[in-house]
C-alpha cells in the first residue's frame, strides 16, 4: 500500500507530505547554529514540551477528545519513551558532535528498520523495488555520512584507513544518531497501537511533554548555564524548532503515519537531509564533497524507488502479460492460417477421389 495523497482530506496534501521533513531538516540547521551557545538536553527539552503544549492547544480547538483509560496512557508513556526522551536525547547530543546534514543523515537510516519492523508486524508488501530502493538509500546515506578513510578504505587491501574510520566514526556523534534513527524508527511503528486508543494529534502532543520532562531532569542534573548564553537570534532559532520542526512537522508526520503505509512515509524522511544539507551549506558553510555528492544522489533515486514500487511492479507486470498475450496472438495468427492452408488441400484431395 502507497499514501493516496488524493484519498487525503487536507488541502495541499503533496505539499503537506514533504513539509514534515523540509520543517524537520531546516530545524537542524537552526539546532545546529544554537548549540555552541547552549546544551545539548537543554535544547531537547525546549523542542519537545513547549510544542506539545501547542499540539494540545490545536486538538482543543479541533476538537480532539483527550485519552481515555489506562491502556491509551500506557501506549502514550511508551511512545513518549521512544520516540520522545530517546530520540531527541540521542539527537541532541549527537548534533553537538555532528554537522546537521551529516546528522540529519545518519538518523534518516530509519526507513530500512521500520521496513523491515512492518514487514515482520504489519505483513506490508515491499518487494523487490522497495527493497532496491531502501538499499540504495543506505548507500547513499553511507556515502554522505560515513567517514571518507572508511569508504575508501574498504576498496584497499590494508585495513588501517577502515580501523581508523571507526575509530574517528564513535568519537564524533554519528553512532548517537544511529540511536537515534533506531528510536524513531520504533516510534514510528509504536503510533499504529497507539492510535487505536487515543487520536494521533493528541497523542503527539502528549508524547512530546511527557517525553520532554526526563530530558529537562537530566539537563538540570548534568548540565549547567543552558540558557545564559543565547542572545536573540538563539532564542528565535529555538522558536523555530520548537514550532515548526516540532510541533506542525509531528502533527502531520503522525497523522499520515496513522494512516497510509509507513515503510512509503517513513523513506520521505530520507529528503530530511537533503535539506538539511542544502541549508547546511547556505547559513553554516558546510561543503560536500564528491561522495557526499553521490549519495545525495542515489538517496533521490531510493525515495523514488520506494514510493513507486507498486506502480513499478505493476508496469512490469503488464509488459510480461503484454508479451506473452502478444505470443499466444501469434500462436493463433498461424494456427488459423495452417487451417487455411489445409482446407482446400483436403478439398481437392475429396475431388479427385470423387473423380476417380
Amino acid at each position: 500500500m502507497q499514501l493516496k495523497l488524493t484519498d487525503s482530506k487536507l488541502p495541499f496534501a503533496p505539499l503537506l507530505l514533504i513539509a514534515p521533513f523540509f520543517l524537520w531538516g531546516t530545524a537542524m540547521v537552526a539546532m545546529k547554529g544554537v548549540m555552541p551557545h547552549t546544551t545539548p538536553l537543554f535544547v531537547a527539552f525546549v523542542r519537545l514540551v513547549p510544542a506539545g503544549v501547542l499540539v494540545l492547544l490545536a486538538a482543543a480547538f479541533m476538537g480532539k477528545k483527550q485519552p481515555q483509560g489506562w491502556k491509551a496512557w500506557l501506549w502514550i508513556s511508551l511512545f513518549a519513551l521512544v520516540d520522545g526522551t530517546l530520540f531527541q536525547g540521542f539527537l541532541a547530543e549527537g548534533l553537538a558532535k555532528t554537522d546537521a546534514g551529516l546528522g540529519s543523515v545518519m538518523i534518516d537510516s530509519q526507513p530500512l528498520a521500520v521496513a523491515i519492523l512492518c514487514l515482520w508486524l504489519f505483513q506490508e508488501k515491499i518487494g523487490f523495488w522497495g527493497w532496491l530502493g531502501l538499499v540504495i538509500g543506505v548507500i547513499g546515506i553511507s556515502l554522505i555520512g560515513l567517514p571518507d578513510g572508511w569508504i575508501l578504505g574498504l576498496f584497499s587491501p590494508e585495513g588501517a584507513q577502515v580501523s581508523g574510520g571507526i575509530e574517528q566514526f564513535f568519537e564524533g556523534g554519528e553512532w548517537l544518531m544511529l540511536l537515534a534513527a533506531l528510536s524513531m524508527a520504533v516510534g514510528t511503528v509504536l503510533v499504529r497501537w497507539v492510535c487505536r486508543y487515543v487520536d494521533p494529534i493528541v497523542a503527539t502532543g502528549w508524547h512530546m511533554i511527557l517525553g520532554g520532562l526526563p530530558l529537562l531532569a537530566l539537563s538540570a542534573a548534568t548540565e549547567s548555564e543552558q540558557f545564559v548564553n543565547i542572545d536573540f537570534s538563539g532564542w528565535m532559532a529555538l522558536g523555530y524548532s520548537t514550532v515548526f520542526g516540532s510541533a506542525i512537522a509531528y502533527g502531520l508526520f503522525f497523522y499520515f503515519a496513522s494512516s497510509g503505509s509507513l515503510t512509503s512515509l517513513s523513506s520521505l524522511t530520507f529528503l530530511t537531509p537533503i535539506f538539511a544539507l542544502l541549508f547546511g551549506n547556505l547559513f553554516l558553510g558546510e561543503v560536500l564533497n564528491s561522495l557526499q555528492s553521490m549519495g545525495v544522489g542515489l538517496t533521490l533515486v531510493s525515495i523514488y524507488l520506494i514510493n513507486q514500487r507498486d506502480t513499478l511492479a505493476e508496469k512490469l507486470g503488464k509488459g510480461r502479460h503484454g508479451e506473452a498475450n502478444s505470443e499466444e496472438k501469434v500462436q493463433l495468427l498461424e494456427s488459423s492460417e495452417l487451417k487455411k492452408v489445409e482446407f482446400p488441400v483436403k478439398l481437392r484431395a475429396t475431388e479427385l477421389e470423387s473423380e476417380v
